[in-house]
């Protein structure tokens, strides 16, 4: 793998992209409400209340690393793949491929083993096609 094609700027600030995206799609503008209700969360009391704000922090700092390597092997896909920056249609395009071929599929069979509702499953895999195609633009446009 040569990690010396990426572009590091590129991989961070679609891996800020991504975080942005993740605040923006569960939060009460768009899915929190039904995404709380299908996951069973409760968040009525103080105590609930206090008891989540108190996990956010080192969640939120996970899932930022989680985040980066994530984008980091669609940078090394991309860059492997020889996308000009020019083309950005052949960028969402391997960015969809790598969504479908691996995070879709993935979050898929383990819906289905978790017996969740198809309607968290695509809540949480849109977030994740959104996710994969703004990282994908990003680094595609800026190699």
């Amino acid at each position: 793998m040569n990690f010396y094609s990426i572009n590091w700027l590129a991989v961070l600030v679609a891996s800020v992209a991504s975080m942005a995206i993740g605040f923006l799609w569960y939060s009460p503008v768009l899915f929190a409400t039904t995404w709380m209700r299908l996951m069973g969360v409760k968040c009525d009391t103080p105590e609930e209340k206090a008891a989540m704000q108190k996990e956010a922090g080192p969640m939120y700092a996970q899932t930022f690393v989680m985040t980066f390597i994530s984008a980091t092997f669609l940078a090394l896909v991309i860059t492997r793949m020889f996308v000009p920056s020019e083309d950005l249609l052949r960028g969402l395009k391997i960015s969809f491929g790598v969504w479908l071929g691996f995070v879709a599929t993935v979050q898929y069979t383990g819906a289905l083993f978790t017996k969740r509702p198809k309607q968290l499953f695509l809540i949480d895999t849109g977030y994740q096609l959104v996710c994969y195609l703004v990282m994908g633009a990003i680094i595609t446009k800026w190699q």
